[in-house]
């Protein structure tokens, strides 16, 4: 099979059900239309032995990667239009693509977000997507605009991700059922993109939760100029990491990347409206903390206390 024959077989649909997408896979480049002002664009790259372990379910990967780019999309609180996928292979291994296109295009589908492009060669397994979606220029989230005095919010739960690889890594045993529950967030999460356009509006910053949510709210303070204090002990444990101990909840709620929920800052004023922008996303919310004019991050108990505890996110180029 040649890289052409691949694309056909694999990545090649007969239409495009948006109208933005004037014409997709099968040109020097693809030509949108987007409906309003201006258009969203994130790319993230994923690498085998750094973001996704060899023996992963194809479908699962397929999803995720999708996924963490929609998430992008989601925290600016724009619409989903279409994406582009650079495909690196050590080899064509048609099984493997079959469960990979079938996953990435099944959550496509879900968000009415095209294929319109790309590339594949010969290398190191390496997946990296291009997204674009549109909203106005004046109603975007942004990390830049939080507020001394915002509440600040987390959706759905955090740290079953980080649970899920603690086991897979040999960090931790887990029994086969929490490890069932918590795998699930690990290798399917669930981009909140209907969360994120509901909050326009509401909401004042956001970003989504890829590298832990300690370093990627300090990526909202450092744009704002400002800082916050989080209840650490309100933070929304997920499913299997309540089952843990308190010291491994705190820590991986705090640091634990890969949960691609959505950390976002509004006014104490707007609570009605972003538990109905919750709703009508059917989405849970939890309110975590607040912004403060200090600037850096605090972490507080249940009984209000500082309690002087500091974890490190993910990065891509100190973290093992």
């Amino acid at each position: 099979m040649s890289e052409f024959d691949l694309i056909a077989r694999y990545f090649t649909r007969p239409d495009h059900s948006d109208p933005s997408v004037l014409l997709g896979v099968g040109d020097d480049c693809a030509l949108l239309a987007p409906a309003v002002g201006v258009q969203a664009i994130s790319s993230d790259m994923l690498v085998e032995g750094r973001h996704f372990l060899p023996d992963v379910d194809p479908r699962a990967l397929g999803h995720k990667c999708l996924a963490v780019n929609l998430s992008d999309l989601a925290a600016m609180g724009a619409k989903p239009v279409g994406f582009t996928l650079a495909l690196s292979l050590p080899a064509i291994d048609e099984a493997w693509l079959a469960g990979f296109s079938e996953g990435l295009f099944k959550l496509a589908d879900l968000h009415r977000c095209a294929l319109i492009g790309g590339d594949t060669t010969k290398g190191p397994r390496v997946i990296c997507i291009t997204i674009f979606g549109e909203l106005e220029s004046s109603t975007a989230l942004r990390r830049d605009a939080a507020q001394v005095g915002d509440d600040i919010w987390i959706s759905g739960t955090l740290g079953d991700a980080r649970l899920a690889l603690a086991h897979r890594t040999g960090e931790l045993h887990l029994d086969a059922d929490t490890l069932a529950t918590a795998i699930v967030r690990m290798d399917r999460p669930t981009p909140r993109v209907e969360l994120g356009m509901a909050l326009i509006g509401v909401a004042h910053a956001a970003i989504d939760i890829s590298d832990g949510l300690s370093g990627d709210l300090g990526h909202i303070l450092a744009r704002s100029q400002v800082g916050a204090t989080l209840d650490i002990d309100a933070l929304p444990a997920g499913i299997a990491l309540r089952t843990q101990t308190t010291t491994l909840r705190r820590q991986f709620c705090v640091a634990g990347g890969d949960d691609y929920e959505l950390c976002f800052t509004a006014s104490p004023t707007c609570r009605s409206e972003v538990l109905d922008a919750a709703r009508r996303s059917h989405t849970d919310v939890t309110r975590v903390g607040v912004i403060d004019q200090l600037p850096g991050l605090r972490l507080r108990d249940a009984t209000g206390a500082l309690t002087g505890l500091s974890f490190a996110s993910f990065d891509h180029f100190t973290t093992p």
